[in-house]
């Protein structure tokens, strides 16, 4: 089975790199790789103590970044490696000061192991979530370097518990130790007689939870605002913004609205912006003298959506009808009601908060507007919903202490 997972490997990497000749993602995926090497060999010398941590995208970070900053803390001699899988995480994040080097990570081929492993000598690695690669597992365990999964989150039908799953079943089995997010997944785990596991929650929740202890105001919002009532709208997609803007367009005008859609250029700007009716700026061309007088505010930038949502009243975070839900523990942790597409299925938080009636579904536009409704119509009913969501949180932050607590073993 190992020579076939091989095989696939090389045979992926190559239909990658013809991908990289017709995508500019692809090309991003692909040349990005070629410099990792000389970036490693150039990054650290033989004496260097490196704890690297592996994320596919940029949720993951978020979700390893507590650990991070908790591991510069307490082991400050070492040097913090981070690796990404895909171009929408490293190109974002590739500038962090949160980490020492950024890097991709090279394919899973044996020779390429190999030779990151050797570059890296880790003392410790932590993968977050979803991320199990067998070749880069097998080198390390052979070197007795021990891994850490931290967040995990597993669900029946992942081929792990399939009769076909042997192969990476042993891959799963490889970590020195796992931190799953709930009890179905360490029971799950437990069938397959891997027991090397503990039940730590979300690291993300630790990270959101810190939100709160930073300095989250913008003058422009406050300009925005006033004392109005505001809907925030984030990481919209198409599906999203069509109930969006038909709503703003038959909106009370006591009402103030934020669209962050997740697709930023010109032409989606300007084509949002054409359809609402009412009074509309976009961030880019913003004038904070006049910011009050508009209804509807379009951000046409990135990294500033986490201190928008402490101006929500109501949230709305977009991907429920499209390519997968965004994060709503971002407006959550404010204590606002948080309203989502109907597709959030394997988020486990939106899952929680569903059934708590902190998040609330909807599923086309006199779904959205009832909500809406309900919660405008009665303050009690908007304190208590959002209420309902930052006690979550609270509740169930901590997941990074723990790992800490484990880590602090095995260095």
């Amino acid at each position: 089975m190992r020579i076939i997972y091989n095989l696939i490997a090389h045979i992926a990497w190559f239909h990658l790199k013809i991908a990289a000749l017709f995508s500019s993602k692809m090309k991003l995926f692909v040349n990005g790789r070629k410099l990792t090497f000389d970036i490693l060999e150039n990054a650290f010398s033989k004496s260097d103590g490196v704890i690297w941590m592996h994320a596919a995208s940029l949720g993951e970070f978020e979700q390893g970044l507590p650990i991070i900053e908790k591991l510069k803390h307490e082991f400050p001699s070492y040097k913090i490696l981070v690796t990404f899988f895909s171009p929408s995480g490293y190109e974002v994040k590739k500038n962090t000061t949160a980490a020492d080097v950024v890097t991709y990570l090279p394919i899973d081929t044996t020779q390429n192991v190999k030779r990151f492993v050797s570059s890296v000598n880790p003392k410790l690695v932590i993968f977050v979530k979803y991320e199990i690669w067998p070749n880069y597992l097998n080198e390390l365990k052979t070197r007795q370097i021990p891994t850490v999964l931290v967040s995990a989150i597993f669900k029946k039908n992942q081929v792990y518990f399939k009769g076909y799953g042997g192969y990476l079943k042993k891959a799963l089995a490889k970590f020195t130790h796992i931190f799953v997010q709930n009890e179905s997944s360490l029971k799950l785990l437990e069938s397959i007689k891997i027991k090397n596991t503990s039940i730590a929650g979300d690291t993300r929740l630790d990270r959101v939870s810190e939100i709160l202890e930073r300095d989250n105001s913008l003058s422009f919002m406050e300009k925005f605002k006033k004392e109005r009532r505001c809907l925030v709208a984030g990481s919209t997609w198409p599906e999203d913004e069509s109930i969006l803007i038909n709503y703003i367009n038959h909106a009370p005008k006591n009402l103030k609205f934020v669209l962050a859609p997740h697709t930023i250029n010109t032409d989606k700007i300007l084509g949002l912006a054409g359809a609402i009716n009412k009074k509309t700026a976009i961030f880019s061309k913003l004038n904070e003298e006049t910011i009050g007088d508009f209804e509807v505010l379009i951000i046409d930038s990135i990294g500033m959506l986490t201190k928008i949502y402490s101006y929500a009243d109501v949230a709305y975070v977009g991907g429920g009808f499209a390519t997968g839900l965004h994060n709503t523990l971002e407006p959550a942790v404010f204590g606002v009601p948080v309203l989502i597409g109907p597709n959030y299925s394997g988020f486990k938080e939106a899952e929680d908060l569903v059934s708590l009636k902190g998040l609330l579904t909807i599923t086309d536009q006199w779904s959205f507007d009832e909500q809406m409704k309900k919660l405008l119509d009665s303050q009690e009913l908007l304190e208590r919903t959002g209420e309902i969501n930052s006690t979550y949180i609270a509740k169930n932050k901590g997941a990074s202490v723990q790992i800490i607590d484990y880590v602090r073993k095995l260095l």
